[in-house]
Parts: structure tokens; C-alpha cells; sequence
């Protein structure tokens, strides 16, 4: 017992624990976010679609959204750290979080937990699909094992380079193909991702698993662009 109390006392020492957001130091009652993280980063509303229906560029494939956070200050520069900077460790905070959001916001039903690819030559270069990561994350709390649905054919330019939402969507148009034996006809199915900007990726995404049969796709994010009318 005094050899395990030791163990955590020096881990503590060595590597304190600190909020996944801002960084700064967790006491000992909490975990993964500080007081101030959890009390004044703005959480993404329950049931908004990003964009809403009346905008131009408003989503037609998708049949919910939700995320937990917009992807803003200490929140995009936590998911940077993420898929940038190998902080694969936020993996599993970020998996609860998103499980407990899904729960309270997501669809009510869905037969299939998936996310939304990175291509073979994102996931040699960055060491892994933090995409992937995450749904394993997200189905471990759940209790769902997530399946490949979808493998990215072209090794598109990042999203975020692109400031155009037209060429956004022709960026991925036609970029995923059904991953090998994958069942989607009638399935309800849920995708998961790291980011939502503008939606093109994920519609491009549930536009190829709905053309496969799938009866409904829905989508949830850690964070998520705010819509800003032009």
C-alpha cells in the first residue's frame, strides 16, 4: 500500500495533471477541466445546426448535429495540440466528454458508431487518425465497439487551408468510398469527428454512406466553427 501511494505521489510530482483546455494546474477533486474552464468556455448549443437552416450553405445530408464546444481560444488551440502535436493523451477526455454529450443531445437511436477518415498518407505522415482515436474513445464509454464505414480514396489538402466554402466541398467531392464489406443499408449510423467547420467533410461523408443505403446519418463533433453571417 505505502509502495502505491508512493507510485501516485511521485507521478503527481512528475507529471501534474492539468486542464485539458487552458493547461493550467487540476487540484486534486477535479478532472480534465479546471473550475474556470468548466464555468466560462461556451458550450455548443443543443440541437443548432452549424450553419442553421436559413443559410445559403446549410446542410442537406445530415440529420442531426451536435459538438460539445465551439473552436475557439484555449479550445482550438487544445484540439491543435491534439493533431499536431501527437497530445494523444487528450484522446480519452475528449471520448468522455463527447460520450456524455451524445447521450444527453445526440440522436436517441443509432445502430452504428464511425468517424470520418483521414487519408493513408495524413494518418503515415501524422502517426495516426485522430479521427479513429477519438470513436474508439467514444465507443469505449458507450459500449459500442465503432466500425470502419468509410476510407478517404485522395489525400485531399487540409480543410483549414481552404477559406471558400465552394472549394471546400469540391476539395472532398468524391474522396470517400465504402470501406470493404461495411453494412450500412437501413442503418442508422453516427459519425464522429475532431472538428466541424463548415460541414462539407461530414456531408461528403453521410452523402456516400446514404447512396450506400443507410436509412439516417448523424454527426457529432468536439468542437465546432461558429456560424457567422456574411
Amino acid at each position: 500500500m505505502m509502495k502505491i501511494r508512493a507510485f501516485y505521489w511521485l507521478k503527481e510530482i512528475l507529471f501534474p495533471r492539468k486542464c485539458m483546455l487552458c493547461r493550467d494546474l487540476l487540484p486534486p477533486e477535479q478532472t480534465d477541466l479546471c473550475h474556470k474552464c468548466r464555468v466560462e468556455v461556451e458550450e455548443y448549443p443543443f440541437g443548432a445546426l452549424n450553419p442553421p437552416p436559413e443559410a445559403k450553405n446549410r446542410l442537406h445530408f445530415l440529420d442531426s448535429f451536435t459538438a460539445i464546444w465551439y473552436y475557439e481560444g484555449d479550445v482550438r488551440k487544445s484540439i491543435h495540440r491534439y493533431k499536431f502535436q501527437k497530445a494523444i493523451h487528450l484522446a480519452p477526455k475528449y471520448g468522455r466528454l463527447l460520450a456524455m454529450r451524445i447521450l444527453k443531445q445526440g440522436p436517441a437511436e443509432f445502430d452504428v458508431l464511425t468517424w470520418s477518415p483521414v487519408s493513408w498518407f495524413r494518418r503515415l505522415t501524422r502517426g495516426y487518425d485522430q479521427s479513429e482515436l477519438l470513436a474508439k474513445c467514444v465507443g469505449s464509454e458507450l459500449g459500442i465497439q465503432p466500425q470502419r464505414l468509410l476510407r478517404k480514396v485522395r489525400n485531399t489538402p487540409p480543410q483549414s487551408s481552404l477559406t471558400k466554402e465552394s472549394e471546400r466541398k469540391a476539395n472532398v467531392l468524391g474522396a470517400f468510398r465504402i470501406a470493404g464489406n461495411a453494412e450500412i443499408k437501413g442503418k442508422r449510423i453516427l459519425i464522429l469527428d475532431d472538428v466541424f467547420t463548415t460541414g462539407a467533410t461530414s456531408e461528403e461523408c453521410a452523402k456516400t454512406l446514404l447512396l450506400a443505403g443507410a436509412k439516417e446519418v448523424h454527426c457529432a463533433a468536439v468542437t465546432a466553427v461558429r456560424y457567422r453571417k456574411k
